[in-house]
C-alpha cells in the first residue's frame, strides 16, 4: 500500500478508532462527447470527476469547496448513485453502492439522503408541504405506517422551525429559506445517517444562509448526522465543517481539518481561494496578500498534462507538466508535528498564511 493510500484512510483527529461510514476511492465520471447524426461516435469526454478519494466519518461534516465546474455537484450525484460512475468505488459501511440495484440500492438510499441546491425547483409546486415531506414514507412504508404519517410530518416541520399548521400549504406560499427548511425536513424523514447537501444555501440571502447553516448544525447534534457539505463560499464551509476538501478541475487538490486548510494552506490554489475571501476587519484586509490568478479554468474535456493547476500557478515548473502530483503529505512536511502536514497535491507545496491573524 502506498503512502498516499495509507494517509487517506486515516481518521481525522478525535476519530482514530472509528471506521469511515463512507469511503470514496478512485471515483471517476467522464461524460462522452459525440458527433454525427445517424452514426454517432465518441470523439472525446468531459472529465467532470477524475480520481477522487476521501473518507466521511460518523457525526462529522466534510466540506467540499471549489470554483463552479470543478465537479462538486457531480460527486454529490455519484454518492447518491444518481449518476453511474465511469470507475471507482463508493463504499457505505464497506459495501460498494455503485454495484447495487433494486431493493439493495433502495435500502442504502434510505440512509443517504440529499438536500438540493435550488429550493424553488427541488419542490413540486403541485404538491402540498405535507405530501412533499411525507413522500419518502410512500417509498419506505416501514418507516412510518399510514396512520402515523401526518403526525410524523408535523413533527418534522416543528424540528426545522416551521409551524406544523403549514402542512396543507404549497411551496409558492413560502420564502426561499422556508423552502430550504422543507427540503431539509424531507431529507430527515427517513432518519438517514448521511446527508449530502449540494450548495444548500447558495440561493439564499446572507441572513437566511446563517439561519439554515445553524439549523443544520443543530440537527446534526440531535440526529447524529454525517454531512457532505458542498459549497463555493469558504466562510460558510469553515463555519460548519470539521474537515475541508478543495477541488479543482475534477480532482481534490488539498484536504485537512479547518485549521490546516484555513490557517496553514500548502496548495497554491487553496491559497488563491482564501485570498479572495472577504475580510471584515479593514486593518487585516490591508495586511493580507491578494493572489490574483491569471488565465481561465481549462476545459475538463482537455485538461492540462501533469498538474491541472499548472496553467494558472505561479510556481509551475517543468516537473508540473510531466508528472501529476499525488494527494499526500508533501515530502517537506512528512514526519513533522505541524498543521502543514496534511494531504496536498503539489510538487512544490509551501505553507503560506493568507488570511492575517488578529494582532
Amino acid at each position: 500500500m502506498s503512502d498516499t493510500t495509507t494517509h487517506l484512510t486515516k481518521a481525522p483527529a478525535g476519530a482514530t478508532d472509528r471506521e469511515p461510514i463512507l469511503s470514496v476511492r478512485g471515483l471517476v465520471k467522464h461524460f462522452p462527447l459525440t458527433q454525427g447524426i445517424l452514426f454517432r461516435k465518441q470523439v472525446g469526454a468531459v472529465k467532470a470527476v477524475d480520481g477522487v478519494d476521501f473518507d466521511l466519518y460518523q457525526g462529522e461534516t466534510l466540506g467540499i469547496v471549489g470554483e463552479s465546474g470543478c465537479g462538486k455537484s457531480t460527486v454529490a450525484r455519484l454518492l447518491m448513485n444518481l449518476e453511474t460512475p465511469t470507475a471507482g468505488q463508493v463504499l457505505y459501511k464497506g459495501e460498494d453502492i455503485t454495484k447495487l440495484t433494486g431493493k439493495a440500492l433502495k435500502v442504502v438510499r434510505r440512509n443517504i439522503q440529499m438536500v438540493f441546491q435550488d429550493p424553488y425547483t427541488s419542490l413540486n409546486p403541485r404538491m402540498t408541504v405535507g405530501d412533499i415531506i411525507g413522500e419518502p414514507y410512500e417509498i419506505h412504508p416501514e418507516v412510518a405506517p399510514k396512520g402515523d404519517r401526518r403526525k410524523a410530518v408535523e413533527d418534522l416541520l416543528d424540528v426545522v422551525g416551521l409551524n406544523p399548521e403549514y402542512i396543507n400549504r404549497y411551496p409558492h406560499q413560502f420564502s426561499g429559506g422556508q423552502r430550504q427548511r422543507i427540503g431539509i425536513a424531507r431529507g430527515l424523514a427517513l432518519r438517514p445517517e448521511i446527508i449530502v447537501a449540494d450548495e444548500p444555501v447558495s440561493a439564499l440571502d446572507v441572513s437566511v444562509q446563517a439561519q439554515v447553516v445553524n439549523l443544520m448544525g443543530r440537527l446534526q447534534d440531535e440526529f447524529n448526522l454525517s454531512y457532505m457539505f458542498i459549497a463555493h463560499d469558504l466562510s460558510i464551509v469553515r463555519h460548519i465543517s470539521d474537515r475541508v476538501g478543495v477541488m479543482y478541475l475534477g480532482k481534490v487538490v488539498e484536504i485537512g481539518n479547518d485549521d490546516q486548510i484555513y490557517e496553514h494552506p500548502t496548495h497554491p490554489y487553496t491559497q488563491a481561494l482564501l485570498s479572495a475571501v472577504p475580510v471584515p476587519d479593514p486593518d487585516a484586509r490591508d495586511r493580507r496578500e491578494r493572489i490574483i490568478l491569471v488565465g481561465d479554468v481549462p476545459s475538463p474535456a482537455n485538461p492540462p498534462s501533469g498538474c491541472r493547476f499548472r496553467t494558472r500557478c505561479w510556481k509551475a515548473q517543468e516537473r508540473c507538466t510531466l508528472e501529476e502530483p499525488l494527494l499526500a503529505v508533501p515530502a517537506v512536511f512528512r514526519g513533522l508535528d505541524s498543521p502543514a502536514a496534511h494531504d496536498s497535491a503539489c510538487h512544490f507545496a509551501e505553507e503560506k498564511q493568507v488570511v492575517p491573524t488578529e494582532e
